[in-house]
């Protein structure tokens, strides 16, 4: 469905079908999952880079941060991993799946056969397990991976700002962001008009893994209060994915992601609320 625990994870690492995606990244901080990355990974991990691997930053597609990539380019990156139409594919970050959610969310948009999952609890739950981490940075032939022509389920800014008031509008950001009291990087801070907060961290535990269905259904029934669509945004795009990912668990419809987010909504000139 879009998650895997560690023991299934360590289950399945002789599976050569296995794909391990580590997608560690730090906001402000360049190079830094990178560097997290050679310091240690799961076994058989290989490094996806946010900026580099999941967006183009020469602004193909939606604007913001990190606008999509062409599915061209997605699909050859992939490919040069090793990443086939029959390849499983596990992400992890340490940040309780709110980066690795971004890769789910790309490879389940374009209906990737082989399917996606991220690893619950992430790099940090692999190693309370007493698992070992490897430094070693695996290569695998180039693979052929079949997926749709186009992204879907995807909302501009302009069509966002025609419909607000008529879709329940998740902002994924954390609680003083939407309230405007903190922005390490948007400018005008605060929120979209008519948005509800629902920061990704409340969809885990105290541990940093997931809430079990029947609390992630709770969760989201206090903030989906009519059979409206559901739009959900974050700063770039990427934390958004885990509400997507959070609403795959609980079994409800799949939301419409604003890929630009609050960094193009906040750029364009458009109005804010705090």
């Amino acid at each position: 469905m879009g998650l895997i625990d560690v023991d299934a994870l360590k289950a399945r690492l002789t599976d050569e079908n296995l794909r391990i995606a580590d997608v560690r990244w730090y906001l402000n901080k360049p190079g830094a999952g990178r560097a997290a990355y050679e310091g240690g990974h799961i076994p058989g991990a290989f490094f996806v880079d946010l900026d580099t691997d999941l967006a183009d930053m020469a602004g193909y597609g939606a604007p913001g941060r990190h606008p999509l990539p062409s599915v061209e380019a997605f699909r050859d990156r992939m490919e040069s991993l090793g990443i086939g139409s029959d390849t499983y594919v596990v992400a992890y970050d340490d940040v309780g799946g709110a980066v690795a959610a971004r890769l789910w969310w790309m490879l389940d948009n374009l209906g990737h056969r082989g399917g996606a999952a991220v690893l619950d609890g992430g790099i940090n739950a692999w190693v309370e397990h007493g698992l070992p981490l490897s430094t070693d940075e695996p290569h695998y032939d180039t693979a052929r991976l079949a997926l749709a022509d186009r992204w879907t389920n995807v909302i501009a800014r302009d069509e966002l700002a025609a419909r607000l008031g008529q879709v329940t509008l998740l902002d994924s950001r954390a609680g003083e962001r939407y309230r405007g009291e903190v922005e390490p990087i948007d400018p005008n801070p605060g929120h979209i008009p008519t948005a509800i907060s629902a920061p990704t961290m409340s969809n885990l535990d105290g541990s940093g893994r997931f809430l079990d269905q029947p609390a992630l259904i709770a969760r989201f029934a206090g903030l989906l209060a009519d059979d409206r669509p559901t739009v959900t945004y974050c700063g770039s795009g990427t934390n958004a994915c885990h509400n997507a990912l959070a609403m795959r668990m609980a079994g409800l419809p799949n939301p419409i992601l604003y890929v630009g987010s609050y960094s193009d909504w906040s750029r364009s000139g458009m109005p804010t609320d705090k």
